[in-house]
């Protein structure tokens, strides 16, 4: 019997148990009926971060940022590309620091763009600056 993993549906902040081997097949949320994985980054803050964190088996990529920040805004765009490129197998995410100021104290974001892996809820790395698309799907993939 394969083991099952959580995966955190966008729309609901619900953990489903898929096969990990279903990754690609386009699972879907249980109770919405929509895809887990759309290409986008999910949007997180202080009230669901930790839920959704905890409750993904797969790594998660953030992306720390804020409005007035112009990195930010230059770093938005490839980080969205590398999320419909590298999902199922990361979970792409965005959190505004100036609305999720908790986790960004927490988890020690002390420069905007910041990009983290987590697993667990746990950092494993962090890169601060913005980077290149190859740069950041490099970064990743060394890291997860």
């Amino acid at each position: 019997m394969e083991d099952k993993i959580n995966i955190v549906s966008p729309h609901c902040i619900a953990a489903n148990r898929i096969s990990p081997g279903k990754l690609g097949d386009k699972p879907i949320c249980g109770k919405y009926k929509k895809s887990f994985f759309v290409g986008k980054p999910v949007e997180l803050n202080d009230f669901n971060f930790a839920e959704f964190s905890s409750h993904t088996n797969i790594p998660v990529v953030a992306d720390f940022w804020a409005e007035w920040c112009g990195p930010c805004k230059m770093m938005s765009p490839i980080f969205e590309q590398a999320t419909s490129r590298l999902e199922p197998n990361v979970r792409f995410v965005k959190v505004d620091t100036e609305a999720a100021r908790n986790i960004s104290v927490e988890l020690r974001i002390r420069s905007i763009p910041t990009i983290a892996i987590l697993k667990n809820v746990r950092v494993v790395t962090k890169q601060a600056g913005d980077l290149s698309l190859n740069d950041l799907m490099n970064w990743v993939k060394q890291n997860i």
